[in-house]
């Protein structure tokens, strides 16, 4: 089995429970919580990682660190922990949202533009482009990219819409020299 495949399994089974309990919501909030810190804490990875720390004393310091977070995502945090699995929970976080926001109708997005988008224009790009890939709405990540020059470029799962003036410049240049 693959790692997927197993961060599937768990994010399958948490998402079960979301839905059962009607916590689809709050789960998800936790579950991206807790990826953050544990993408961004190199020293709690460290920690998970050595040998030298026995199973019990990692899931002290996991219930520690995620002592406000709900049962049902603590005892994960523990069961993957226990069978060593604990590379695992950033992927579980992942498909997780990945399932949540398939039964709202929902994509995640990245817009590179030139500058912040204001709400108007996050709206109006969740709206026109929701459609174009089968969804309710756009759950939009705002990165500002100067290279850009002017315009837009949308980035949803594996398609990307290019409406950038450096996008143009690079299709201009392509027919001008092919």
């Amino acid at each position: 089995m693959t790692g997927s495949i197993v961060a599937k399994r768990y994010a399958l089974a948490l998402f079960q429970l979301a839905n059962e309990h009607q916590l689809l919501d709050q789960m998800e909030e936790e579950l991206r919580a807790v990826k953050k810190v544990m993408n961004e804490t190199s020293e709690l990875q460290a920690v998970l990682k050595s040998p030298k720390l026995s199973i019990e004393k990692k899931k002290e310091i996991l219930k520690d660190a995620f002592a406000s977070v709900n049962t049902f995502v603590l005892n994960t945090l523990m069961l993957l922990i226990e069978r060593h699995r604990e590379d695992e929970i950033s992927d579980v976080a992942d498909h997780f949202v990945n399932m949540a926001n398939d039964a709202r109708g929902i994509a995640e997005a990245k817009v590179y533009s030139i500058r912040p988008l204001t709400d108007a224009e996050r709206e109006a790009l969740s709206s026109s482009f929701a459609e174009k890939v089968g969804k309710k709405s756009l759950r939009i990540d705002n990165i500002v990219d100067t290279n850009l020059l002017g315009g837009i470029k949308l980035r949803i799962g594996n398609r990307i819409f290019d409406g950038s003036l450096r996008g143009k410049l690079d299709r201009l240049e392509r027919q001008l020299l092919g």
